[in-house]
């Protein structure tokens, strides 16, 4: 009995699993297509009823292995449209700043709210959570106003400062220092370390998968960001690519998934190079999917 439902539970599991990785597959699939075979796989003439289109009665063919293998639409998004690796790199010069400084920022805060005892520090520290509390929306119309006094609408600060001092890599950050035991502390205490020493020689070590988990959650969250650069940044030339994705599919499909594709891969390639500390990370911070 525990072994069949061990093997329902994993069939259930890996249908979900495919389920969720299917659009990737059909994007990745789809993007070393010819456009006369995306074409054919896709287009339907009129209503779903009593239709057919290339022989299929109505149907999208959903293929996953192409007939021919074409890496044109890579050359047409990497050198005939210029624009997406200026948007790429726009990306990369937003997301970057934001990763690193908060989590320098959340690890100081954190290791303070975690090891240090204070008057008040749990209140604080659930004054400071309800910041992750409030959607985006809420803080847009403050951010905004701080933004334009301080002169930064239109420049990648306004949207880089906000990241850089967000609470959430405090929160994780904070509940993975608390399963390390003060008496680590204390013991390098009695050799004379201080607390940058300790910080820096003791602590850092030990949160390295939480660190890592924080990336990787932090690069996917602002990899993706659409609502700041659409407010904060008027000039288009400054946007993110994941801005101009939508409009690169114009006139060919073939380019959509290849940019797509190129679009997905730093994300894929960092989660599969962080998965193990990502996913002790997860376990360790209390964070619940």
């Amino acid at each position: 009995m525990v072994l069949f439902r061990k093997v329902a539970l994993t069939v259930v599991v890996s249908i979900f699993a495919l389920a969720m990785l299917f659009p990737i597959l059909i994007t990745f699939s789809n993007s070393v297509m010819t456009e006369s075979e995306i074409d054919y796989n896709y287009h339907l003439i009129g209503k779903m009823v009593n239709v057919t289109a290339g022989g299929k009665n109505g149907f999208i063919n959903l293929k996953l292995i192409p007939d021919w293998v074409s890496l044109s639409q890579y050359g047409e998004v990497l050198v005939h449209k210029p624009l997406f690796l200026h948007m790429f790199w726009n990306s990369v010069f937003i997301v970057l700043p934001i990763i690193i400084g908060q989590v320098v920022v959340a690890s100081l805060a954190a290791y303070a709210f975690a090891k240090f005892r204070f008057w008040g520090r749990e209140k604080l520290f659930i004054v400071y959570l309800m910041t992750m509390l409030m959607p985006f929306q809420v803080t847009l119309v403050p951010n905004y106003i701080i933004a334009d006094k301080l002169g930064l609408m239109n420049s990648t600060a306004a949207i880089i400062l906000p990241g850089i001092f967000s609470a959430f890599g405090v929160f994780m950050l904070r509940q993975f220092m608390l399963y390390i035991p003060y008496s680590y502390l204390e013991a390098a205490k009695m050799d004379g370390a201080g607390q940058l020493r300790i910080f820096y020689s003791i602590m850092l070590p030990l949160i390295k998968p939480g660190m890592a988990a924080l990336t990787v959650l932090l690069f996917v969250d602002n990899w993706n960001m659409v609502e700041q650069p659409l407010i904060f940044l008027e000039d288009a030339f400054k946007q993110p690519l994941s801005i101009y994705l939508s409009r690169i599919n114009e006139g060919a499909r073939g380019v959509a998934f290849a940019a797509s594709a190129l679009y997905m891969a730093p994300m894929v390639l960092l989660f599969l190079y962080a998965e193990s500390y990502f996913i002790e990370g997860i376990q360790l911070s209390g964070i619940k999917g």
